[in-house]
């Protein structure tokens, strides 16, 4: 089994074998989307990935091949650790900045004390309700699939665990925060109800996921890096 892979490793590793790529997913793509093209690059049958980002989102994405695809209950398993700016004030549908405003309130000058008192009621083992807009499955539909009808379902809250958020920077109505978590945490719906809290309402304008367990983003392969090396080996 090959893990943390470096770009002068890709040319001579058997992806059969197992290999766990620590990949910086580019924003406008899906993660499916990843997966697609290293199974191509890479002539490998079984490839799959440790944790869906959004589309829009960017940052590190575990992709496994082979024999590692067996790894991936244990990887989603991982604490995990974002970046992600919230924008108070405007809801959208998918609680992010792809979706349609559904509600734009002004947003009063908060003090950092009172942010950070209200990002302590996210702190520990809370209950979240998922997106409409999720790959969530109700009776074997995903939610995105009828959200796109403009159905909206009853979801039931989900428990995960905020282990830390904590303010970077405050530029109203934007809150920079980073975010450690457990598996299943939804940023987007975090965003959302921390703009509830606060009474104006937000959605998550942008989102970068830095760390999985012990793959950091700095460590990151480039898409264009593994096509590039690859190539060789074709």
């Amino acid at each position: 089994m090959f893990e943390n892979i470096s770009k002068l490793d890709l040319s001579s590793l058997d992806f059969n074998e197992g290999v766990i790529l620590n990949i910086n997913k580019p924003s406008g793509l899906t993660s499916f989307g990843v997966v697609r093209k290293i199974r191509g690059w890479t002539r490998c049958k079984k490839v799959g990935h440790a944790g869906t980002l959004d589309p829009g989102a960017t940052g590190v994405l575990l992709v496994v091949t082979g024999k590692a695809t067996k790894k991936v209950n244990q990887l989603m398993g991982l604490e995990k650790e974002y970046k992600g700016t919230i924008f108070l004030g405007i809801t959208t549908d998918t609680d992010d900045a792809e979706g349609r405003i559904i509600e734009d309130k002004e947003v009063h000058p908060f003090s950092e004390d009172k942010i950070n008192e209200v990002l302590k009621d996210f702190t520990g083992e809370i209950e979240q309700i998922p997106p409409m807009y999720s790959a969530l499955k109700i009776n074997g539909q995903p939610l995105y699939k009828l959200a796109r009808k403009g159905k909206v379902v009853e979801r039931k809250p989900r428990r995960v665990i905020i282990h830390s958020i904590s303010v970077d920077s405050i530029d109203l109505p934007f809150i920079n925060v980073t975010v450690r978590c457990s598996k299943g945490t939804y940023i987007r719906a975090l965003a959302r109800d921390i703009g509830e809290k606060l009474g104006v309402g937000g959605h998550l304008k942008s989102l970068i996921r830095t760390r999985i367990g012990g793959y950091k983003i700095e460590d990151a392969l480039y898409l264009d890096d593994i096509r590039e090396e690859l190539a060789v080996k074709k």
